[in-house]
């Protein structure tokens, strides 16, 4: 049975129940982070005649918005500030002019509720919403939770994270889909040459250790704690650089924080760079200190790579990191403990291979980029084929059986005797 906002839908965008379905994707903007190199990575590998994606940054579009803007349809700079409502007709318009069959929304906040709104108002048939974090303590607010019945599926990252969903967020169980996280392992892999070239290139001796995290410069990140740990290991391991990779505001308080605190020298902020498979790939541990996550992406990948990692224990990291195989997990804040983890995994370069080939077949078994590809395509056209092809499809049942009627022998044999 076809919903309002379905019939709304097939009125003003008929189509055939075959070719590839329209997916426009939500987000606010698309800085150098995970979510949105996340969504990058998953539309240059979408099939095609399966989805046709397109994106619309609700703010300005970014490095990453504007550099796939040559490869697929980029729209940005519809809100103007947090309750600028004139953003909803701008969608609702846009919606219906690009005959979106999938809508997705990438993130909480105010792109998780005009794009579902919008979505719903334009009839669009496939309303859903892909959730890259656990949420602060108020959850995805009391306006975005008015939309929940209106909305068709929850996405989230990883198991623990789909059980955040239903018992915290309370969304229906029904609605809740896991697609876990994925990263290109022919991208992301061990590589001596990068682990030589990065070092000369920092002009850093061939036997430097180096420690590193890829994460915007947000509070959340806590590269506070990072630069706390680089102090306190700066005595007992005098040839441990660290690399800071990403962008953000940040960027000031952790240099000062790095000076105050005498580690000036060893810590390298590299800013955003193009190269994260090769810095990646030369570091002998990847270090992330985050209040909240979900299951962020630059774990995967240093496991890609075949690098231990240290964590702090939040969201879903524990479903990545096995205790002591391929890395070691820390209670949000325990600098002491932080220190211990990275001082283990720095014991041996035995020990370091390892964890990094443990680590690498964990990815390469669990958290591969197709399967996370998959798991959209087959997610959009199972709901879009529950609501919407059927229905299209009998309704042209019905015409072709009206033809056959109006053009039997025995009608027109009836008609002619009239």
């Amino acid at each position: 049975m076809l919903t309002p906002r379905r019939q709304i839908w097939r009125s003003i965008s008929p189509r055939s129940s075959a070719g590839p379905l329209n997916c426009m994707f939500v987000i606010t903007s698309m800085p150098v982070g995970g979510a949105e190199t996340l969504l990058v990575n998953m539309m240059r590998r979408m099939d095609p005649a399966v989805i046709r994606p397109e994106v619309v940054c609700l703010k300005e579009p970014g490095p990453l918005g504007e550099q796939i803007a040559g490869e697929f349809p980029v729209t940005a700079s519809l809100l103007s500030g947090k309750w600028d409502l004139r953003v909803l007709p701008r969608l609702i318009h846009l919606m219906r002019r690009r005959r979106s069959d999938v809508v997705i929304t990438v993130g909480a906040g105010d792109k998780m509720f005009w794009g579902r709104l919008a979505a719903y108002l334009a009839g669009v048939p496939v309303i859903a919403s892909a959730l890259h974090s656990t949420g602060w303590p108020d959850g995805v607010g009391r306006l975005n939770r008015l939309l929940t019945g209106m909305t068709d599926a929850f996405i989230g990252v990883a198991d623990s994270h789909g059980e955040f969903l239903r018992e915290f967020e309370r969304f229906p169980d029904h609605k809740v889909h896991v697609i876990r996280n994925g990263v290109d392992c022919d991208r992301f892999v061990p590589d001596q040459s990068a682990r030589e070239s990065v070092r000369e290139e920092l002009g850093l001796a061939a036997e430097t250790s180096l420690a590193g995290i890829v994460a915007a410069l947000r509070s959340e990140k806590n590269h506070s704690m990072l630069i706390d740990v680089a102090a306190r290991l700066k005595s007992s391991h005098p040839d441990l650089h660290w690399l800071i990779i990403g962008d953000g505001p940040e960027k000031e308080s952790i240099e000062a924080s790095a000076k105050r605190l005498g580690v000036a020298d060893r810590v390298h902020l590299l800013g955003t760079r193009h190269d994260t498979p090769r810095l990646v790939a030369s570091l002998d541990v990847f270090t992330l200190c985050s209040l909240n996550e979900a299951s962020p992406v630059s774990i995967l990948e240093a496991l890609a790579c075949g690098v231990p990692v240290v964590s702090t224990d939040v969201g879903s990291i524990k479903e990545s990191i096995l205790e002591g195989k391929t890395g070691y997990l820390v209670a949000s804040e325990d600098v002491d403990g932080y220190c211990d983890a990275v001082a283990k995994v720095m014991v041996s370069p035995e020990t370091r291979r390892e964890m990094g080939r443990a680590g690498r077949e964990l990815v390469i078994r669990t958290g591969s980029l197709q399967s996370m590809v998959s798991g959209y395509q087959d997610l959009a056209t199972k709901l879009y084929d529950r609501w919407v092809r059927p229905a299209t499809e009998a309704s042209a049942g019905l015409v072709r059986t009206a033809t056959e009627i109006a053009s039997s022998p025995r009608l027109r044999k009836s008609s002619a005797s009239k």
